[in-house]
C-alpha cells in the first residue's frame, strides 16, 4: 500500500505535464486523414463538453458534489479527459498510439482517481460511502442519482460560469484547439490524400 500511496502523489504530480510530453510524441508520430480528424470530433467535442460542464459544478475541496455530472459519474472530468485521448487516439489513425495514451491514462489516473478517492471518504464519511453506492467511478450511469428531496435541495446548484472561470477549464479548450491547428498544419504540408 505504502508504495501505491507514493505513486499516487507522483502521478497526481505528474499528470499535467505528461500531458504535455504525451501530446508532442503524439504530434510527432501522428498521421491523420481528413477523415480520422473529422471522425475525431464524435469524442473531442463531448469530452471538452463534459470537463468544462462538471467543471462549472465543483467545489474541490470545500463539499462532495453530487449534481450535474456528478450526479451520473463521480469523475466527469476524467471521464471528460479520457474522450478527448480517445479522440485524438482516433484523429491519429494509429493503434499504437490508441495502446499508449491509455496505458499513460490508466497509468496516471487510476492510482490519481483512488487517492481522491481515499481523501474525500477521509474528509466525508458515510456521505461519499453513500455517494460511491450509487455512482459509478468512471463509466456513467444512463439516469441521475437521486439523494431525496431535501438532499438534492442542498445540492441541487446549476452550473456556474464563475466557477468554470476559477477552474480555468478554458485551458482544455484552448489546448485542443492547439492540437487540431498543429495537426491541420501538418495535413496541409504533408498534402495527405484522403
Amino acid at each position: 500500500m505504502a508504495g501505491l500511496t507514493k505513486w499516487q502523489r507522483v502521478a497526481k504530480r505528474i499528470r499535467v505535464p505528461m500531458g504535455f510530453v504525451v501530446g508532442v510524441v503524439f504530434l510527432a508520430l501522428t498521421h491523420p486523414t481528413w477523415i480520422t480528424l473529422g471522425l475525431s470530433l464524435v469524442l473531442v467535442l463531448p469530452g471538452l463538453w463534459l470537463r468544462g460542464y462538471a467543471a462549472g459544478y465543483v467545489k474541490k475541496n470545500e463539499e462532495l458534489t453530487r449534481t450535474g455530472p456528478y450526479a451520473y459519474t463521480r469523475n466527469p472530468l476524467y471521464l471528460g479527459s479520457l474522450l478527448l485521448v480517445l479522440g485524438f487516439a482516433l484523429a491519429s489513425a494509429s493503434v499504437w498510439i490508441l495502446l499508449g495514451v491509455l496505458a499513460a491514462f490508466a497509468a496516471i489516473y487510476t492510482p490519481t482517481i483512488l487517492g481522491e478517492e481515499a481523501y474525500l471518504r477521509d474528509k466525508f464519511g458515510a456521505e461519499f460511502d453513500a455517494y460511491v453506492a450509487v455512482v459509478p467511478r468512471l463509466l456513467p450511469r444512463l439516469t441521475r442519482a437521486s439523494w431525496g428531496q431535501a438532499a438534492d435541495t442542498v445540492h441541487g446548484r446549476s452550473f456556474d460560469p464563475a466557477r468554470y472561470k476559477h477552474h480555468r477549464e478554458y485551458n482544455a479548450g484552448m489546448g485542443a484547439g492547439a492540437i487540431y491547428a498543429a495537426l491541420v498544419i501538418r495535413l496541409l504540408l504533408e498534402r495527405h490524400p484522403s
